[in-house]
């Protein structure tokens, strides 16, 4: 018994001697937390470097834009052929993918062999020999004479500007054909296979083998939005948003990025980390000073590290006794397959004892336990630097997602993840140590890279069928320039049947006389009291005017208008009105001040005078009972008798268009139109009082509110009108009214939207069929959510210059017209004396 103790102990010596002489030797080679974290925020400056226009020329990392902009959503389905160019082997695959309630993958394949000759030789030559692979396959599984789209995976650095279209950067480890960078490998592939007539295959994706994975992994799970290989060589791949993509047009939706991190390095940044060992096997690699980060990490490389160390230490006579072989000194001898048997968990020591006895050598134990551990060096090195460049590609998507924890999977694939024993659980326990407010699920792809170009083709297939359908849709809200001048002209109709006395009450433009015949001059001064009501918003200001100057200043409290009273009884409306006003003068210190007041009412009126209007109709969702028909400006007068607390000069009752000319006009004397494009829409101008039949006197201007939300009132844009403009009207609180405000206006645009997504959901185009409650309620999508608002004014003066070319117009953007503009108007108002159709 104290024997077989005295042998365990003495084994175990040896074994942690034998440790630690290689730790000495080795020492470089392994690396600290602190460390990683280093090489983790280094690989995130080379992101942000690879996807900024100005500085991806000179990054290492090149983060290539793959056009893929959409993973699997489970409804693709179709026959599809994928090619699989990048390793040892060459793959074709038929896949077919059906969905028929559940998802089904089928899959029949062919291996080809990649002959040096072949992938060293003229370019030419290797994309006939692929070609006639394809030919070969498809006259075995009996696949001629029928089309078939077709998925090219190609894992080399491209440079795509679409999906179907790769311009090659360099070849990576051991391609060398002569003759193909720079130019595009799917035109070549096409070419070739146009020898082939009885063949009919349409190319519509080049996919990095990367992407493939992640693709395969997200068809099984929607949560994988990162695709990695550790094999022959190594890469990664990720969905970035648009918005950061300096590389490609548009901020919308996101983007599959190629890192090829491979390169990682290859600008010196990595110096401090890289060995002597990792220099030599450079220098004798086909492509010296490129792939330095792959150099370190993959398959085609770790056996030959592994090879230089071993000899390094024999030479050191450090181990076989200072005695080497022929095999020892021989490039490739020992492959990363050898690695990988030397470090099993039972056998590994006498796989050692195998493997270095096919070299020639005799090794001792010792010999034996230092080799394994130098494999275990080796390789763990690799698994903590994929670690730590996998970390910030998961950070990235934290931080883009504004999210203090991310859920989110990681696709794997590649030989040295696969056959490696210790290799994926070493990755994923540094992974987790380095980014631990991420949740990662490791899912290891089945025929990734291949299965995965048929699933990039089958979605594309599915996004370019979805699209054609989506855009037949949204045709009907791209309007022809021959409509646009329908359009106009069915207006200028409306225009003059609004202002002529016996149109007018059949007009939908209502063109109402708002007795403003004046604009500012700049000798306005004075204090005066605005109110802003139309919206569910409610605003009192305090304007100051001062004289010449041009100065204005402004003080404002904003009140809401619950629902209960925007659609309540008017006297109660208008107490909550006079409320407002009371809290105001008393947070200003005005409580008895005697002040002219402006009353900026954004709803339809008929004016007989500045002072007076009565409401046609309430839009924007205001329903009060008994205001329709009444003037508005003797209802706020009895609401403040009621209120007997203060007394208030009322002198002008203004819509909110004639407020923002008047504001602009203040500004720029030329200023004679008022435009509202918000909650609701609206415009006034400056017409000729000799034009305005329904107002005494020719002389002189007047502002027209034209009240243009009721055009089409009538029927005369029914033509423009879409399913979802009815569909909106109908489930409105004024069905039939307001038909242009429906299509033009803040309030409505949202909803829409909500309408379309709704349709093209049950048509099973978007969301994968589903509609949530949430979409289902009315009013959830908001105008603000449209990501194209931004552009609005854009195109509003782009159109307007083609449909009034030889109008020059400059678009003023008004500030605060509707509080502003009323105070001005009461300040003209003011001076204009006798009333302006008097004088």
């Amino acid at each position: 018994m104290f024997a077989v103790h005295l042998m365990a102990f003495y084994f175990t010596k040896l074994k942690e001697d034998q440790i630690k002489k290689v730790d000495r030797f080795l020492y470089h080679m392994r690396l600290s937390d602190e460390t990683l974290l280093d090489i983790m925020a280094r690989f995130q400056g080379e992101m942000e470097r690879g996807l900024a226009k100005d500085t991806n020329p000179t990054a290492s990392v090149k983060m290539l834009p793959t056009f893929v902009r959409a993973i699997p959503d489970g409804s693709e389905n179709g026959e599809f052929l994928s090619l699989d160019l990048g390793g040892s082997k060459f793959r074709v695959l038929k896949v077919q993918v059906s969905e028929e309630g559940k998802q089904q993958v089928q899959m029949e394949s062919q291996f080809y062999p990649t002959p040096n000759e072949i992938i060293r030789g003229n370019g030419s030559e290797l994309f006939e020999y692929v070609a006639d692979c394809l030919a070969d396959f498809m006259q075995t599984k009996d696949l001629k004479n029928k089309k078939f789209p077709l998925g090219l995976t190609f894992s080399f650095p491209c440079r795509q500007t679409k999906l179907e279209e790769g311009v090659l950067i360099s070849w990576t480890k051991k391609f060398k054909a002569r003759g193909v960078q720079g130019t595009d490998v799917v035109s070549r592939l096409t070419n070739a296979m146009k020898k082939h007539e009885d063949m009919d295959v349409d190319i519509l994706a080049l996919v990095n083998d990367t992407v493939g994975t992640m693709m395969t992994c997200a068809y099984d799970d929607p949560y994988c939005e990162v695709g990695v290989i550790i094999g022959t060589g190594t890469n990664a791949c990720y969905m970035e948003d648009m918005s950061n993509i300096d590389l490609v047009e548009g901020d919308e939706g996101r983007m599959c990025i190629n890192t090829e991190w491979g390169a990682f390095g290859d600008d010196g940044s990595l110096e401090d980390i890289r060995t002597e060992f990792d220099r030599e096997l450079d220098l004798g690699s086909l492509n010296p000073g490129k792939q330095l980060f792959e150099k370190m990490i993959s398959g085609l490389y770790l056996g030959e590290l592994v090879r230089i160390i071993l000899l390094k230490m024999a030479k050191a006579g450090l181990l076989f006794g200072g005695e080497k072989s022929s095999a020892l000194h021989t490039k490739g001898k020992i492959e990363t397959r050898h690695v990988a048997a030397m470090e099993k968990y039972k056998e590994g020591l006498a796989n050692t004892r195998e493997i270095l006895a096919d070299l020639g050598l005799e090794p001792s134990e010792a010999d034996c336990i230092a080799v394994q551990h130098v494999c275990t060096v080796v390789s763990f090195r690799s698994a903590n630097l994929c670690a730590a460049a996998l970390a910030a590609i998961l950070t990235r998507l934290r931080e883009n997602k504004k999210l203090a924890r991310l859920r989110t999977t990681v696709g794997m694939d590649g030989t040295l993840y696969k056959i490696h024993p210790q290799y994926p659980k070493r990755l994923h326990k540094v992974v987790r140590k380095l980014v631990p407010n991420c949740d990662v699920r490791f899912l290891l792809s089945e025929s990734g890279s291949t299965k995965g170009a048929a699933m990039v083709t089958a979605v594309a297939s599915r996004v370019q069928a979805q699209r054609k359908r989506i855009d037949q849709v949204l045709a009907l809200f791209q309007l022809t320039r021959e409509q646009l001048v329908g359009v106009q002209g069915k207006m200028r109709a409306e225009l003059e049947y609004g202002l002529k006395r016996q149109t007018h009450p059949l007009a939908t433009v209502k063109m109402l006389p708002t007795y403003v015949c004046g604009m500012p001059d700049g000798t306005e001064k004075g204090k005066f009291l605005a109110l802003d009501l139309g919206g569910t918003n409610f605003r009192v200001l305090l304007v100051k005017i001062r004289s010449g100057r041009r100065s204005v200043r402004m003080y404002n409290k904003i009140f809401a208008i619950p629902l209960e009273i925007m659609q309540g009884t008017g006297e109660e409306l208008f107490d909550h009105i006079v409320q407002c006003i009371a809290d105001f003068l008393d947070y200003m210190g005005l409580k008895g001040a005697q002040l002219p007041l402006g009353f900026t009412f954004s709803f339809p009126c008929r004016q007989t005078s500045i002072d007076k209007g009565t409401l046609v109709g309430w839009t924007k969702g205001f329903k009060a009972t008994d205001c329709e028909g009444e003037d508005v400006v003797d209802m706020l007068r009895e609401a403040i008798k009621r209120r007997n607390e203060f007394d208030l000069d009322i002198v002008a009752v203004v819509n909110d268009t004639v407020g923002t000319l008047m504001t602009c006009g203040y500004e720029d004397p030329n200023c004679e139109i008022g435009l509202i494009a918000g909650t609701g829409s609206n415009l006034c101008y400056m017409e000729e009082m000799r034009n305005i039949e329904l107002v005494e006197g020719d002389e002189g201007k007047m502002c027209i509110n034209t009240e243009w939300g009721g055009f089409g009132d009538n029927g005369c844009i029914d033509d423009i009108r879409t399913q979802y403009d009815t569909e909106v009207d109908e489930g409105s609180l004024n069905p039939g009214k307001q038909r242009y405000e429906k299509m033009t206006s803040g309030m409505y645009l949202g909803e829409i939207v909500r309408q379309i997504l709704i349709d093209l959901t049950k048509q099973g185009l978007l969301f994968r069929g589903q509609i949530s409650e949430r979409l289902r309620t009315r009013g959830i999508f908001e105008t603000k959510f449209l990501s194209q608002i931004e552009s609005f004014s854009r195109i509003l003066q782009e159109t307007v210059k083609e449909l009034a070319p030889r109008c020059d117009v400059a678009f003023v953007l008004s500030e605060d017209g509707s509080g502003k503009g009323a105070a001005l108007i009461t300040a003209v108002a003011k001076r204009f004396h006798p009333p302006c159709n008097e004088n």
